[in-house]
Order: C-alpha cells, then sequence, then structure tokens
C-alpha cells in the first residue's frame, strides 16, 4: 500500500509563533478548497485553546481543520502517535480529492513528517526510572544543567520545562556514551537522501517586529481567560507531563497560585516566547524554506506559485 506521505509532494507552510502563518494558511486554503493539516504539538489537546492560539470556532467554519482536539489533556501524545494519524488524515484528504496543507510551527513534527522518526537506541526502563527519581531528588534545574554539561547542543534546542526529553538525552548519555546530538547528526545525515518531496513556505518578520507581536498576543490571550482555561485543565481532567510543557501554561498557573503577579507573568511569557520562536528558527535551518515577508502584498500569490497551485 502507498504511503499518502509519499503520494505527492507536501506543501507545507510554517513560521515562528506569531508570525502570521495562520492567517495566511486560512487565506490559502479557502481560495484553493484546501483542508489544513496542524502541525502544532499542543492544539491537539481539546480545552487547551487559548493558549495554543488555537483556530476559532469562526476559522473552523471557514476552512476544515485536522489533528486539532485530538486527546485529554490528562493523556499522553508523541510524534509516533502524530505520525501515524497524519496517514489517515492524508489518505482521506486525498481520497476526497482535495488538497492539503500543512500548517503550524512544531519543528520536531516537521522533521518527523518530512525525514522519518528518530528512535535512537531503544529505552532502559530502568535507567529512565532512576533519573526519574534523580529529578524529583534534584529538581529541573540541576537536571537541565547536567544535560548542558555533556550535551550543550541538545540541552540549547530543550526548554527548562521539557523534563521528558532532557530525561531522555541524559538517558542515551549514560547508555551509550554517546551524545543525543551526536545520534541525531548521524540520523541526519543518514536520511538527508530520503527527504520526502515537499514544498515548504515560511512567513518571515524581522526579530523585533516579532518580538512585539509575541508580547501583544499574549496579553490579548491573558485578557481573555487564559488563566481560567488553565486552572479548569489542572482541576478537570489534569494535566500530563506533556501538556503542562505547553508554552506559558505553567506561568499562569503561577499567576493563579501567587506566585507571580499579572505583569511578571506577561514578561515571563514573553520572554519565554520569544525564546521559542528563537529554537524554532534553528530547526527551520534544517529545510529548504521559500520565505516570505509578511509585509510582502504579493506574499499569498509567491506561496501558491512555490506550491504549484
Amino acid at each position: 500500500m502507498t504511503d499518502p506521505l509519499d503520494h505527492e509532494p507536501l506543501h507545507v507552510l510554517l513560521g515562528p509563533t506569531a508570525s502570521g502563518k495562520s492567517a495566511l494558511g486560512l487565506q490559502v486554503a479557502e481560495d484553493v478548497g484546501a483542508e489544513i493539516i496542524s502541525l502544532d504539538s499542543m492544539q491537539v489537546y481539546r480545552g487547551m485553546d487559548i493558549g495554543t492560539a488555537k483556530p476559532s470556532v469562526e476559522e473552523l467554519a471557514r476552512v476544515p481543520h485536522h489533528m486539532i482536539d485530538l486527546v485529554d489533556t490528562d493523556e499522553v501524545y508523541d510524534v509516533q502517535r502524530f505520525m501515524a494519524q497524519v496517514r489517515v488524515v492524508l489518505a482521506e484528504i486525498q481520497g476526497r480529492g482535495n488538497k492539503a496543507l500543512f500548517v503550524g510551527g512544531t519543528g520536531f513534527y516537521l522533521a518527523a513528517l518530512l525525514r522519518g522518526l528518530f528512535e535512537g537506541p531503544p529505552a532502559d526502563r530502568a535507567l529512565r526510572e532512576e533519573l526519574e527519581a534523580h529529578l524529583d531528588l534534584v529538581g529541573k534545574e540541576a537536571m537541565y544543567a547536567e544535560l548542558r554539561a555533556v550535551d550543550p547542543e541538545s540541552a540549547e534546542r530543550l526548554h527548562l520545562n521539557d523534563t521528558r526529553r532532557i530525561i531522555r538525552a541524559l538517558e542515551v548519555w549514560k547508555q551509550t556514551g554517546k551524545r543525543l546530538s551526536e545520534w541525531q547528526q548521524e540520523w541526519d545525515r543518514e536520511c538527508m537522501p530520503r527527504v520526502r518531496n515537499a514544498r515548504l513556505v515560511g512567513v518571515s518578520r524581522p526579530v523585533p517586529e516579532l518580538d512585539a507581536r509575541i508580547r501583544a498576543r499574549a496579553q490579548i490571550m491573558l485578557d481573555a481567560g487564559w488563566r481560567e482555561e488553565a486552572l479548569a485543565l489542572r482541576v478537570q481532567p489534569g494535566l500530563c507531563k506533556g501538556a503542562a510543557q505547553a508554552l506559558g501554561y505553567r506561568s499562569v498557573l503561577d499567576w493563579a497560585d501567587g506566585k507571580l503577579s499579572a505583569q511578571e507573568t506577561l514578561d515571563e511569557i514573553s520572554l519565554r516566547t520569544r525564546q521559542f520562536a528563537r529554537r524554532q528558527r534553528t530547526w527551520y535551518r534544517k529545510f529548504d524554506v521559500c520565505w516570505i515577508p509578511s509585509d510582502d502584498p504579493e506574499r499569498k500569490a509567491k506561496a501558491l506559485r512555490h506550491w504549484g497551485w
């Protein structure tokens, strides 16, 4: 059976968070009758609407969207599940004779989509449990420092709160004596000849402008009830480790718990989002992207030409 991911060129619209890619994706999809497939690792969680900038009810009515609201926030969701489900979704879109447009900013999901999954050495359950216990004992800051000491490249790509991947990176180091970043570089070299046929368009903005948009959007999201959304999810159904690592949710919960003021919350979310955007730009350097400035009046026409639509 033919893999739907290899059926035809994949059309992808990417860009750092708050760059305006979602708005452009909606315009393009409406014009050509395409269906949007989300490449956002956090929009898969039901109820995480405000904090993940999920499409509104009106936007969902304008264009069919997929890979959104798949699981509750107490359920673990990973890239393996994403790849299995996206194949089903894409095959259904192709079966309807429609176009598919991938839209999103999660670089890891994009890498899996185009290059396949990096498995690495098999998990060592006993070692992982030992590292998890060590994390509980010393805290995430010390654990992150340990990773930075042995594998600074992996540490640079990970956020302090991404304890699951920090543990995995340390597990690989202790298990093999080889840094995870080295394994991934070998994977990149081996998989380069097998990169899927894809046409990538990216929305670019000057960094100062993007930083201002990030802060303004964070304020809008806070005013829209982000704190209340996070509190409700923490109570029912709860937040698994993956959902709890969604950008900004820990900060708004700290605000709700009196650990941060409203201003401190805005400052912290803005800072961490800017750092995330920087990591996204690093991920995108791995791929051949046709970058289009956000203020280009011909951006939609240029994107359509690049995709052959």
